[in-house]
């Protein structure tokens, strides 16, 4: 399954893809932010990742930025069982490319996927030292349900508490609008975009 946005790709990892994810998240302010990456995260840590089976109610994505040369890998999203069974969403940016609404775009199409997909309403939940990603559930029409729980994260070593969030009624549409008013038209995004990545 692939789904395209007004500037992401989202598709499956392939195991050629194991260089560039090793890159992409192989940054400890990153991976920390996750339950199951561990720390550090290199190339072995990518192919063993890549090799995980697809399960059909559990899409998994890398996410791709498209500009006017080779789309470059910039995070990945995907859904999966929360400790309750539920549907929980979840997602990782690369650091260079914070701040550019990545995460709510991706988020979004991943929320029409679960729609497409007769899912149940989606579950998420984020570290408390990382409230940015808070930020993107709200955008994205998550409330909190007031829970903190203690989840391990095998970057960390640990547990930490973690916000809860579920999915609210609002349309996914009305809420999360892409970052243009941030990027500009796609010319000045892709100048932006060649300046970071040089």
């Amino acid at each position: 399954m692939f789904a395209r946005t007004e500037r992401l790709l989202l598709r499956p990892g392939w195991l050629e893809d194991a260089p560039a994810l090793a890159q992409a998240i192989g940054e400890e302010a990153v991976v920390r932010n996750l339950a199951t990456a561990p720390w550090p995260y290199g190339i072995e840590e990518a192919q063993k990742f890549l090799a995980m089976p697809l399960y059909p109610d559990q899409p998994r994505f890398l996410i791709f930025a498209r500009t006017g040369g080779a789309p470059r890998l910039v995070g990945g999203c995907g859904i999966k069982p929360d400790e309750d069974g539920r549907p929980e969403l979840g997602y990782w940016i690369a650091r260079p490319y914070w701040g550019l609404g990545f995460a709510t775009e991706a988020g979004r199409q991943l929320m029409h996927i679960a729609r497409a997909m007769n899912l149940p309403k989606l579950s998420a939940g984020h570290f408390l030292d990382n409230p940015a990603s808070g930020a993107v559930l709200r955008k994205l029409g998550f409330r909190p349900t007031g829970k903190i729980a203690q989840r391990y994260s095998l970057a960390r070593g640990g547990e930490a508490a973690c916000a809860l969030f579920e999915e609210g009624d609002a349309d996914v549409d009305a809420i999360a609008t892409p970052m243009r008013s941030r990027i500009g038209v796609d010319e000045d995004f892709r100048e932006e975009f060649r300046l970071m990545a040089a």
